[in-house]
Formats: C-alpha cells, sequence, structure tokens
C-alpha cells in the first residue's frame, strides 16, 4: 500500500469519527492526514511523513480549533437571541389562530400562532410569547 493512501485512510477515518463524535477534533487529524498524503507524494520516508503528519495536527489544532470553536458559540448566540422574546408581552396585529397571525414586539412584525387549541386571539390586544421556533413565534392570551 502507498503511504499517500495510508495518510488519505487516516484523513477518511477522522472525518468519520467527526461524524460519529461531532465536536471539531477530530476535523483536525484528518485535514493534517490529507495534507501529509499530498506531501507524501513527493516525500517517501516514513519518519518524515510521520514527523509532517503529527506537526500539521498540533497546526490545526492550535489555528483551526478556535475558529471552530467561535463558530459554535455563534449558533448558541443566534439560539440566545430567539429565546429573549420568550415571556414577552407582544401586541396583536393580526388575528392570531392555530395556522395564523401576526405579533409586533419590538417594533418588528413576527408571524405568531397559538400553540394549544384556544380561542382567537383577536387583533389589537396582548399576548405572550410562550415558545420559538425559527421565525415564529407561539403565543398565549395574557
Amino acid at each position: 500500500m502507498a503511504l499517500w493512501q495510508i495518510f488519505s485512510f487516516i484523513g477518511v477515518g477522522a472525518i468519520i469519527l467527526e461524524i460519529l463524535i461531532p465536536s471539531g477534533f477530530f476535523l483536525n487529524f484528518a485535514l493534517a492526514g490529507f495534507i501529509t498524503a499530498v506531501i507524501s507524494l513527493f516525500v517517501n520516508s516514513i519518519p518524515a511523513l510521520v514527523v509532517d503528519f503529527v506537526i500539521l495536527s498540533f497546526l490545526s489544532l492550535i489555528l483551526i480549533r478556535p475558529l471552530l470553536l467561535k463558530s459554535r458559540r455563534s449558533d448558541k448566540d443566534a439560539e440566545a437571541l430567539d429565546n429573549m422574546y420568550i415571556g414577552k408581552i407582544v401586541k396583536v396585529v393580526e388575528p392570531v389562530t392555530k395556522n395564523s397571525g401576526t405579533v409586533s414586539i419590538f417594533d418588528e412584525r413576527w408571524d405568531a400562532r397559538l400553540l394549544n387549541d384556544e380561542e382567537e386571539i383577536p387583533a389589537g390586544s396582548e399576548a405572550k410569547v410562550v415558545k420559538s421556533e425559527s421565525l415564529v413565534l407561539f403565543v398565549e392570551r395574557v
């Protein structure tokens, strides 16, 4: 088996581990494995390639992992932004039913739905946000 194939298998194995255990940790080894596979096309020394793999793994952990963690934090920030509306009182702009409706909060218009099988909340009244899903706020009568 050629050296480039061995390091390619290491890269693929690291990707499979990342899929099974999503942490951003194994992506560093996958990247190092694929770069070392390309280097092995020009260098035919196993000790040199192992050293290259170790150095590339270490560098990717230092340089790329913080970017991955920052990306993960921004996803959590977006979640927190959605949750900032929960518990707030909103003004009903268009009657809210189980299937349609519009509310206004912080001078923004949002699609709204009833979470339970309550009666329609008429326009002009107030409601309380109990849940947020994407761009839809679920409300209940105040």
